[in-house]
């Protein structure tokens, strides 16, 4: 997803609109596909019909999905073309020595991004006790729930533990959240994804699919962002999804619940699908087709944006995204659409219903790490509002 670097910082780096949404780390399309992995695997579909009677029968979302979706759905995420695909390197660090002229250049281009530094901010305001701010990761991956110091201690003392969302307490109500609504999982139109694409683009799509042992025919009725993001995540995170694994705010959530904090989302899984949706098909496709073209590659993008991530270094992302994959033939429109409607429509939101929380004080609040920098990502308009944030570390 396109970074909330705002619209200047944005507009001056032109990044390929595939480039930004492959990258799991951030995607509000892959953190919803993360969302219903684990409970679409662990619905059984040859059992779907106990577990719509079990749910409430036709009130039970999930049962507006055929069982043979469910079973589509499930084997496409659930597949991977590599044993080892959490084995990336890191291209930043073979850029340095390749290239130590193009290297510098991208850690200039993300000094240059407005809190583009430090995942962990401090937020004050006069008589209030301090809430923190954490960019996160979507993912399980031991490198990212390893905080950064002094942000356990944060958690621990908060009053109130603050995510995206708090339906992703439950996968189950999480995934029944997604499913409520099929056109957000399925093309509703009667077409299939094989009319909305060029004949290379449909063979492209034909032989990823055949490379995991799916016949395009069984997922031709997907929407392409759900098939896009079953390219996106490395084998191994969904092998932990599978196993139970929480992503990082997942973990924060379940964890303060299970302390008996309070736990609040800034926004319904229902309206994040909504965002993706109000996106032309068009774009999504794009989406699509890059990162088919990227392959294995996206191994070494997801490594190489964990060390940036670790590092605090998230200004530095989109320049590298845009370094390391080929233009796409994407307007300036297309571009300004997809970051007002994913990003800066969203970040308001984040913002503003995050005022009345942190008006109270000692609050933790973890949302995805691009939602912080730019001139209109979080950090700038909490501070807008009067609050003092400050980078942590």
């Amino acid at each position: 997803m396109i970074s909330a670097l705002g619209s200047k910082t944005m507009r001056s780096t032109k990044p390929a609109l595939g480039d930004v949404l492959l990258w799991f780390a951030t995607a509000l399309p892959l953190m919803l596909a993360t969302l219903l992995i684990a409970t679409i695997l662990a619905l059984q579909p040859a059992h779907a019909d106990q577990t719509a009677s079990e749910s409430g029968g036709d009130k039970n979302p999930l049962a507006k999905l055929k069982k043979d979706d469910l079973a589509k759905i499930a084997t496409l995420l659930a597949s991977e073309t590599t044993s080892d695909s959490c084995g990336g390197k890191d291209l930043m660090a073979e850029l340095q020595k390749s290239d130590p002229d193009k290297y510098a250049s991208i850690i200039a281009a993300g000094d240059k991004v407005e809190n583009g530094k430090g995942i962990f901010w401090k937020i004050e305001k006069s008589g209030l006790k301090p809430s923190w701010l954490l960019g996160t990761m979507h993912v399980s991956d031991s490198r990212v729930l390893t905080m950064p110091k002094g942000a356990s201690e944060a958690v621990a003392a908060a009053d109130a533990i603050v995510v995206e969302s708090d339906e992703i307490l439950d996968d189950k109500r999480a995934a029944a959240a997604l499913f409520a609504n099929p056109s957000l999982t399925m093309l509703t139109d009667g077409s299939t994804i094989s009319q909305h694409l060029s004949p290379e683009d449909n063979a492209k799509l034909e032989a990823g699919l055949k490379a995991r042992g799916i016949a395009l025919a069984a997922v031709s009725r997907m929407q392409p962002w759900l098939i896009s993001s079953s390219f996106e995540m490395t084998g191994c995170e969904i092998r932990r999804k599978t196993a139970g694994a929480k992503f990082l705010d997942q973990k924060l959530a379940s964890d303060a619940a299970a302390e008996g904090k309070q736990v609040k989302g800034l926004e319904t899984l229902a309206e994040q699908a909504k965002a993706m949706s109000d996106l032309p098909i068009t774009l999504h496709l794009k989406s699509l087709i890059q990162t088919l073209e990227l392959g294995d590659k996206i191994n070494d993008v997801n490594e190489t944006m964990t060390d940036l991530y670790l590092a605090g270094n998230i200004g530095a992302m989109i320049p590298m995204l845009k370094v390391i994959e080929p233009d796409q033939n994407i307007s300036d429109d297309d571009t300004a659409v997809f970051e007002q409607r994913i990003i800066l429509d969203r970040n308001k939101v984040m913002a503003e219903r995050a005022a009345p929380i942190l008006d109270k004080g000692n609050a933790f609040i973890a949302v995805g790490a691009l939602h912080l920098a730019g001139d209109q990502g979080l950090v700038a308009l909490l501070r807008k509002q009067g609050f003092t944030v400050t980078a942590v570390n």
